[in-house]
């Protein structure tokens, strides 16, 4: 379908994209266009789509499978209907742009973690926009929740639900959750670090479960620390992101955009993500919405 786009959220995979580090994984044609995830008004709808008509206002993204070529960061956009879904009404388009991707990523490793209630889950990387979604939904199945941030990222992050903030630029993370908890936490879920000495594992107990969206801990690093998992990929379809939207409609899912930028400034913003330094979701505003 054709949507007429207001805004669009900025992800990781959009610079990574853009640095050519995932030509290797799919057919890329250009002139290619960045940006995967996105809110506006349909305009039009191809053959045989009957759930979305022309005028509805929708929240959606731009799946990475080949050909890698459309993208968000535009006036207009071609999305898969599959990954569009109505956007509930008092939800605005720059709240609703910043969910699918980010929501999807959060939910899949929350899922695949299945902390039961009191079981304490520590977020490795909880400051960007993942983190935020995770912490919120693993406090909601009731998992006591560590973080990791800095000390300006504590507030927030205890208002979204976390029990507990690490500060890792103070050392390292293992000693602190070990001073605490001596015996080890329950599981882990890893939103950052691609290589295996980057992530906390040894803050897990044995026998611990560990949930990562990179390709570190990988399965020997698990095993040698006695402990089960799997890395987890986000897929924002229709059927993932509307219960997520309709959350955040009801004010039981906070959306934190933290920054919203002009659609000439997309770059500066895709800037702030390649360095670390996001915190929240980064959304661009086009259409004047």
């Amino acid at each position: 379908m054709l949507i007429k786009i207001k805004a669009a959220g900025l992800n990781a995979i959009d610079n990574m994209i853009a640095a050519g580090m995932t030509a290797g994984m799919a057919r890329h044609e250009y002139p290619l266009v960045l940006g995967r995830d996105a809110a506006g008004v349909v305009e039009r709808v191809g053959v045989g789509v009957d759930r979305l008509a022309p005028g509805d206002e929708v929240l959606g993204h731009v799946p990475f499978v080949a050909p890698i070529q459309a993208g968000v960061l535009a006036e207009y956009a071609v999305l898969p209907a599959a990954n569009v879904c109505v956007k509930p009404a008092n939800l605005d388009f720059v709240a609703a742009a910043a969910i699918p991707l980010a929501g999807a990523a959060a939910a899949a490793a929350v899922d695949a973690v299945a902390p039961e209630p009191g079981q304490m889950v520590l977020v490795n990387g909880a400051s960007g926009g993942v983190g935020s979604y995770a912490v919120q939904l693993l406090a909601a199945r009731g998992a006591a929740v560590v973080a990791t941030g800095t000390p300006a990222d504590t507030d927030r992050l205890i208002k979204l639900g976390a029990r507990a903030v690490v500060d890792f630029t103070a050392g390292s993370v293992v000693d602190q959750i070990r001073a605490v908890h001596p015996e080890g936490i329950d599981a882990l879920v890893n939103l950052t670090g691609f290589a295996n000495e980057d992530v906390p594992l040894a803050a897990v107990r044995k026998g611990g479960r560990v949930v990562t969206t990179t390709t570190a801990p990988d399965a020997d690093a698990l095993a040698a620390a006695g402990l089960t998992g799997s890395g987890v990929f986000a897929a924002p379809a229709a059927e993932t992101i509307a219960p997520l939207a309709e959350q955040a409609a009801a004010g039981t899912l906070t959306v934190e955009v933290t920054t919203v930028l002009p659609l000439d400034q997309a770059a500066d913003g895709l800037a702030t993500i390649a360095a670390g330094r996001a915190s929240g979701k980064i959304v661009v505003r086009v259409d004047g919405q």
